[in-house]
């Protein structure tokens, strides 16, 4: 009668230690899908000011600001879509999922802050395909 019990003290031992460091990997990955998205909202906030900044900057050639709009509204929808075909069966891909999305996001959100940049800073002056890029 005593072996049963310790035996079932063991068991019930083990499922609370499992159990408990179930909860533990799911408010770590709980955590982990946060920031991943807090990281890409980041990311998002600095495309943006970018963009305003050549909206800005580009003011005076109404001709580029025309085709800079349609061209980052295409940029959002081809973003959108790169999305969906990485992860193309939203919750299959288990718990880290958001975070795995946002990740990727981020990701093409900064690529995409590097190439409008180049408005901003401008190229080397003499580069003879600068096009509407200001030259330095």
């Amino acid at each position: 009668m005593e072996s049963h019990k310790n035996t079932l003290r063991g068991i019930l031992t083990v499922i609370i230690i499992a159990l408990s460091s179930y909860g533990t990997f799911a408010q770590s990955q709980t955590a982990a899908n946060i920031q991943a998205g807090s990281s890409y909202e980041k990311a998002d906030r600095e495309l943006n000011l970018v963009y305003k900044q050549i909206l800005i900057d580009y003011a005076k050639q109404p001709l580029f600001i025309k085709k800079f709009k349609i061209a980052q509204r295409l940029w959002v929808q081809l973003r959108n879509a790169e999305l969906g075909a990485k992860f193309p069966e939203t919750g299959s891909y288990g718990s880290a999922q958001p975070m795995c999305k946002s990740g990727y996001l981020e990701q093409l959100t900064r690529e995409r802050t590097k190439f409008l940049r180049v408005w901003l800073t401008g190229i080397q002056e003499g580069d003879v395909c600068s096009g509407s890029v200001k030259t330095k």
